[in-house]
């Protein structure tokens, strides 16, 4: 069996029986005065990127793949970003090729893909490794730490509130656009931000 035909099963199965759902992790929780806004990360064009600048907004981060029976969640992904950016959610996309080896293009071929099939204008940053271990991104370290979950397919989704701490994690199986995520998403917006003292 080919390794298309295999990754293809993977994503079906994983769908079906909630493969995707997230695993649990056994860490001691995020470090103290860490906060996502903590974090400097490189763009999918190669810029640097200083997480800080979301700062004061909701952030919807995905670890997303080209090749994967989730991929038309890019477009449920574009439409939320677009529904709530103005009211101040900003979604984020990861690129992973860690399951099923599912994002296997370079920066360039993933950004033409995105752009082209799906529309995406939301802020794609550079690939990342999502699994624990040597290699794991700082970000998903982070995130796995304070909520005890990692993704274990593509498209898991971390709701982060406007302060820069995770609120939760949302398997590949909970659709962007549905009640569950977006009830999440409306009850993180409804927050004022922390107004900080000028120093």
């Amino acid at each position: 069996m080919s390794k298309k035909l295999i990754a293809s099963a993977l994503g079906v199965v994983s769908m079906v029986t909630g493969f995707g759902a997230g695993q649990a992790v056994s860490q001691p929780g995020a470090a103290p005065g860490k906060t996502l806004f903590s974090f400097k990360v490189q763009s999918l064009t190669g810029s640097a990127v200083d997480l800080a600048e979301y700062r004061g907004k909701a952030v919807l981060v995905v670890n997303v793949a080209s090749k994967c029976g989730y991929t038309p969640q890019y477009a449920d992904l574009e439409s939320v970003w677009k529904e709530f950016k103005d009211k101040g959610l900003v979604v984020i996309g990861f690129p992973c090729n860690d399951f099923g080896g599912q994002e296997p293009g370079n920066a360039s071929e993933i950004g033409e893909f995105c752009r082209k099939n799906y529309g995406v204008t939301f802020p794609m940053m550079s690939k990342v490794q999502t699994k624990a271990g040597e290699g794991q991104s700082d970000v998903y370290a982070f995130l796995s730490a304070a909520t005890g979950k990692l993704p274990s397919w593509n498209f898991g989704k971390y709701l982060v509130g406007r302060d820069g701490t995770p609120i939760a994690f949302f398997g590949s199986g909970v659709k962007p656009t549905g009640e569950e995520l977006r009830a999440a998403i409306e009850k993180a917006l409804a927050k004022a931000p922390e107004s900080k003292p000028v120093s």
